[in-house]
This record gives structure tokens, sequence and C-alpha cells, in this order.
């Protein structure tokens, strides 16, 4: 039987890496729009794919092909996701390609009730018609990702991100440098990426930053010391990071300039020793999403990353046993061999962004992640529905994605995320709060309500 004709299971899915965080992502791509602000010089720019992609990017490649229809998108990739055996009742819709919020409000509207409609399975008159269907729907969205620029987190962006239902905000940081950032056309300032975290973290929002090592006019010695900033400066300290090592793309302007500044890529061997020693420096309450972009070796110029770069750096990390704290090699759904059921709850309170922040984890004695729940103390409620409240900004319990109400084994639905809850109420409570506030994701709500949570605004809250 070959591959086309294998048929895959729940059991037994196709590259089952995709859904062993406990969610099955689902990638929508943007229509081709130029930035605001220009070209960042290492950025491919295309005319006909979106500005930060190439036209070789998987992703890019099935939006080409249907025109980047955001309905026909989510609805081919529903299909796939479903022939490949993988569980597609709870839904991490991630929207790519280009900054979302400075596209026209009427195709942002529809670009995101799109994607409700196709997983609801029918059409709607407005975008809350459609979110309302999906609260009980077979395909739920249960967390929402836009891509985003540090530039444009204004607190009336941030209203809108809240009425599309994201949970998940990634902002192109690649390095703390004003110097760099101009030299390299970026657009915006340290000070901007000071204000969006801080905004995007008060709203709720699950903060990833995308870092890129290796850019002109740094070197190793500057990318270490900068990083170092990202956790030591209480004014970053993000939930998540990318990391793209920078690449010269054919059609980007480096591509045109490198010879003349005289900038050459990082050999393999050094974007290892970055990463191992990045690596050694993330903190407990960081998951690393991605290292390497999609980019195929015929669109570079010079030096080509190897894509397999991040195993090998961690391989050799755990040969070494380097203490490395990151969550995603510690989750369950990638240590599922001699799993140790001696589970505990473990608090680390950090401060962040001028707001105080309690990361609760689930752990067993190996530090094998179960669970995990980011509860924050802000440091101004500005949208009115959250005055008075704590937050809570991620729930998630790790391991394989199951189907709503299916039974669980090593993590997902054993009532971990009850556990979470509570010591997040508990801990509120004991810290003067009367309310506790959180952003869920439109499918999750049902959830929420059966612990006494209401939908007010765009959030779930509970008097405690």
């Amino acid at each position: 039987m070959s591959n086309s004709d294998k048929i895959y299971t729940k059991e037994n899915p196709k590259k089952p890496v995709r859904t062993n965080s406990g969610v099955t992502p689902l990638t929508v791509v943007l229509a081709p729009r130029k930035c605001n602000h220009g070209t960042c010089i290492y950025c491919p720019g295309g005319d006909y794919v979106p500005q930060s992609y190439t036209d070789k990017s998987p992703a890019v490649m099935r939006a080409l092909s249907l025109n980047f229809d955001v309905r026909k998108q989510v609805q081919s990739r529903l299909d796939t996701l479903e022939k490949m055996g993988h569980s597609t009742e709870k839904i991490e819709l991630i929207v790519i390609g280009g900054t979302f919020l400075q596209y026209p409000l009427d195709y942002q509207y529809d670009y995101i009730k799109g994607c409700y409609e196709v997983l609801n399975g029918v059409s709607s008159l407005t975008l809350v018609e459609a979110q309302k269907i999906n609260e009980t729907a077979k395909h739920r969205i249960v967390a929402m990702c836009i891509e985003n620029r540090p530039d444009n987190c204004s607190i009336e962006e941030i209203k809108r991100m809240r009425d599309y239902g994201a949970t998940r905000v990634e902002i192109g940081v690649q390095i703390l440098d004003d110097e760099i950032y101009k030299k390299t056309a970026r657009g915006h300032t340290i000070n901007d990426v000071i204000l969006a975290s801080q905004r995007l973290k008060d709203a709720g929002f699950k903060l990833g930053y995308h870092i890129m090592p290796g850019l002109p006019y740094s070197n190793i010695e500057k990318d270490l010391e900068k990083f170092r900033l990202v956790f030591d400066d209480e004014n970053f300290r993000p939930d998540q990071l990318k990391i793209y090592p920078c690449q010269i793309v054919e059609d980007a302007p480096l591509a045109k300039m490198y010879k003349r500044i005289n900038y050459q890529t990082y050999t393999d061997e050094e974007i290892k020793k970055v990463l191992s020693e990045m690596m050694k420096l993330i903190p407990n309450y960081c998951r690393v999403m991605r290292v390497m972009r999609e980019i195929p070796k015929e669109k570079m110029i010079g030096n080509v990353a190897s894509t397999s770069i991040r195993k090998e750096v961690e391989d050799e990390l755990k040969k070494e046993n380097s203490d490395i704290k990151e969550i995603r090699i510690r989750e369950v759904g990638f240590n599922v061999k001699e799993l140790k059921s001696d589970r505990k709850m473990i608090i680390t309170e950090y401060l962040s962004s001028g707001g105080k922040e309690f990361f609760i984890e689930i752990v067993n004695s190996d530090n094998i992640l179960f669970g995990l729940l980011r509860l924050r103390f802000p440091k101004e409620n500005f949208l009115d529905e959250l005055k008075g409240c704590s937050i809570v900004r991620e729930i998630h319990v790790y391991g394989k994605a199951l189907n709503l109400g299916e039974k669980g084994k090593d993590s997902q639905h054993l009532g971990f995320g009850k556990d979470l809850i509570l010591e997040a109420e508990k801990i509120s409570k004991l810290n003067g709060y009367k309310k506790i506030a959180v952003i869920s994701g439109v499918g999750v709500r049902e959830y929420y309500r059966k612990f006494g949570y209401s939908s007010i605004g765009t959030y779930m809250i509970k008097s405690i």
C-alpha cells in the first residue's frame, strides 16, 4: 500500500507531532499586501505572495492554489487533517502572512467570520452570530493566533483582536536594538515593544516574540547580550518564542546589498552555538514554538542553515545534561515513554510588563509538563469588562489532542484544567481580587460555564 492509499486513524495519525500539544493547529494565509512601513531589508517582499513569505512555503503554496480564499483554505485544511487521522474538534486557528491589523476593516471581519462559518458548517449574518454557533459546533476554535507588529497594538487594535476571538499574539521583535531597527528598516522602536507587551498581557493575551539572531550589524556576542534582556528585563518576558536565524532570501533588499555591507549569514556551527546558549537562558514559563523558517534552499543565497538544527541542539544539550527549562522540551506529548505519575503543582511568581504573573504548572518528578496556567495581576485594566479582575491568560493541558468528551489517559481530560482553575481562583482571592477573568477562545466558553463563568464582553468572568 502506498502512502497515498494508506488509511490513517486517530490512534495512528500521519505526522502525530502536529497534535501532540493538545490542540489541532489550522493555518490560514492572508492575501498579499505590502506593510505600511515598507519592507524590512531581510524580508522577501513578494508582490503576489504575503510580504514576509515565499511562494514555496507549504502554507502559502496551499493558499496560492486557492487564490487566498480563506473559506476554501479552512475547508481544504480541515479535510486534510481529518484524512491524516487528527482530531479536529479543538482547533487553534493561526492567521499568518502579513500585518492583519493593517488590512481594510471589512476584509478583516469577513476573513475571521469566514473561518468560523466553515468550521460551523453554516453561514452567518454577523461575526458575533458565527461565534455563538461555534461555541457548540463540532469544530470549535479554542484558540486563535494573529501575527502582528509591536506598533500595531493600540488599545483600539487590541479591542478588535478580542472581537475576532484572538487569544494569542505574536510580534516581530527580532533584536532589542534601536540602531539595528533603523538600519534594517524595521519601522518601530524598543519602546513600541515595551508598550505592546504590557497592553497585550493586560488584555490577557498569550504573547510570543519572533527573535532573529544573525541580523546585519549584529554578531554572536550582541545577539546573546540582547537576548538576555528578553528575560532579565521585566519590560519584556514573553510566553513564547520563535527563533529565526537571519537568511538571505532572493528578492529581499538584503539580497541586493549584502556584498556592499560585507554581510554573511551565520554558519550552522555558529547558529548552533547561539541557539544552545539561548536555550540555556529560557525560563520555565516560556515555550520555543519554532526554530528556522520554512524557506526552501533554492530561495536562499549564501549559507543555507540546516532545518534540523533545533533537534541537533536539543540532542546535544540532553547529552550534556544541561538544565533546559523551556516548555516544549518538557511537554508530556513529547515524553510519553516510562512516564512517572507522581504529579505535583508548582507555582513560579515573577514581575512582567508592570504586572505580576503566576505561572502554575503540573509536573512529575522528572519535570515532565502535563498542564499549565498563566494568571496575571495586570498593571492596568484598560478594558471596561476587566475592571477589578485578575486574568487567566492561558490554560493548557498537554498531550495528544482528544475529541470533546473523550476519556483521557495520560494528561488530557483528567481534570487538570479544573485543578489549575481552582488554584488561580484561590490565589486571586487571597490577593484581594473579587473577580477573575479568562481570555477564552470562543470554542471553550462552554467549558468555563461549567465552573460558574459568564460571558461579559469578550471574556469569561466569575465573581470569587
